[in-house]
């Protein structure tokens, strides 16, 4: 009878103990999944980061590139010396103006569109121009009042308003109330700031988005 007794306090002593490594090695592989659990996720924020990060740097790449390109659009001062006639620079960079009844589109009757000379954008059509009898080109209104700037000018003993182009800050010409309707106003323009599109070589020039002007 002792024999059999110790018999099963032996068995009953090994089930427990197997009981008990069996729990420990279950609480280690738990203890394992939420460490790799743990690692993936930090191994997801640091992906992310990383992500963020460049995805941010890129954005920044691409200001930079835009503003580039903008920039690249402008010519040097030494560029527009080359490429504008002295005429043409005097009047664009150093706010000059050029003869009356002696410039090219005083008395251009052409359907058209005039551009800033160094840019390129848009800034006044043939429909909106008309004979002022001052000598220069003048208009009514400008195609788009985004593309100009107007600036008080107090040269020559007068307070005038000057406008320029947006883009390439040339100087165009002034404006003055003294214009017909619809908008009494007389935008009197130099013609060596401006470069004439004929309406039959809009699209040629890249302006067919103007061609709606003369139908």
């Amino acid at each position: 009878m002792k024999i059999i007794t110790i018999a099963i306090i032996s068995i009953t002593l090994v089930m427990i103990g197997f009981v008990q490594v069996q729990s420990k090695s279950m609480d280690e592989k738990m203890d394992k999944s939420d460490d790799m659990a743990t690692v993936q996720s930090m191994q997801h924020d640091a992906m992310k980061m990383k992500s963020d990060g460049m995805m941010k740097e890129g954005d920044m790449h691409m200001k930079e590139d835009a503003m580039n390109m903008v920039q690249a659009t402008i010519p040097t001062d030494q560029e527009l010396r080359e490429r504008l006639t002295p005429l043409q620079y005097q009047v664009t960079r150093q706010d000059g103006t050029e003869p009356p009844f002696n410039n090219s589109y005083w008395n251009n009757h052409e359907q058209g569109i005039y551009v800033d000379i160094i840019s390129g954008k848009a800034l006044f059509s043939s429909t909106d121009k008309y004979e002022s009898g001052t000598g220069w080109p003048s208009f009514t209104q400008p195609l788009d009042p985004e593309q100009i700037v107007e600036k008080e000018d107090r040269s020559f003993f007068s307070v005038r308003t000057e406008v320029r182009s947006k883009d390439a800050d040339a100087h165009l010409g002034h404006v003055f109330t003294d214009g017909p309707a619809p908008t009494g106003l007389r935008y009197c323009m130099n013609s060596a700031a401006l470069r004439f599109i004929p309406k039959d070589e809009l699209v040629k020039e890249g302006y067919a988005e103007y061609l709606t002007l003369f139908k």
